[in-house]
């Protein structure tokens, strides 16, 4: 079986060198290349095409959040995780809008960093552990929740959206034409004030719709 092929991005060689170590011992991983900027990284993902990105977001010069909106924008299927020190629902919230498809901190054990590169190169969205606990503390803190806002069919319509649905899947499923789906879709990112599906992915999962991320699942 052939392994998928991973790009490290850190300012830090030592960094780089400890989880270059890590993914190798695994058998779905091979990295083919590094980068310690957000612009090597940008080109280094042109030039290789690699199946998966492990990104910080701090580094000197463009941040990691820039090169992720800028790999992004050539190629909207990359697949980014972000690796990073910063533990924090914020931060998370940013790389997520910038196009990241995973979040996992530097103080998170090996294991969840493997785990959470799994789920994303199986397209799904991911968190580490101590995030999707902040997020569970904010659903649970008291506060309003934006969908509170949102109709029966409009909650719906964004729980199948945000896992992961085309219009025509989430259409079939709830027996609507592909136009009602789209008007509904511009609706509730309207009343959500989210510019992007990404930030419809974050609401979700922070209103509960959608379980927190799979830390744990390889």
């Amino acid at each position: 079986m052939s392994r998928h092929t991973a790009i490290l991005v850190d300012d830090h060689p030592v960094v780089r060198a400890g989880y270059r170590k890590l993914l190798e011992r695994q058998a779905d991983y091979k990295v083919t290349g590094e980068a310690e900027t957000a612009v090597e990284a940008y080109h280094l993902y042109r030039s290789l095409a690699p199946d998966i990105v492990v990104m910080d977001i701090s580094m000197p010069g463009s941040s990691g959040l820039e090169a992720i909106r800028r790999i992004r924008a050539y190629d909207g299927r990359a697949r980014i995780l972000v690796f990073t020190m910063h533990q924090s629902v914020i931060h998370a919230l940013k790389a997520f809008e910038a196009g990241a498809s995973g979040y996992v901190t530097k103080s998170s054990p090996a294991s969840e960093l493997i785990a959470c590169m799994g789920t994303v190169m199986r397209g799904g969205r991911a968190v580490s552990d101590d995030i999707a606990r902040m997020i569970a503390a904010e659903r649970v803190s008291g506060r309003a929740s934006p969908i509170d806002a949102l109709g029966p069919r409009e909650v719906e319509i964004l729980k199948l959206l945000a896992a992961g649905a085309s219009t025509d899947e989430a259409a079939a499923a709830l027996q609507l034409s592909h136009k009602t789906v789209q008007n509904y879709h511009s609706t509730i990112k309207a009343k959500l004030n989210a510019s992007n599906d990404a930030m419809l992915v974050w609401i979700a999962i922070g209103a509960g719709l959608l379980p927190a991320p799979d830390p744990a699942i390889g």
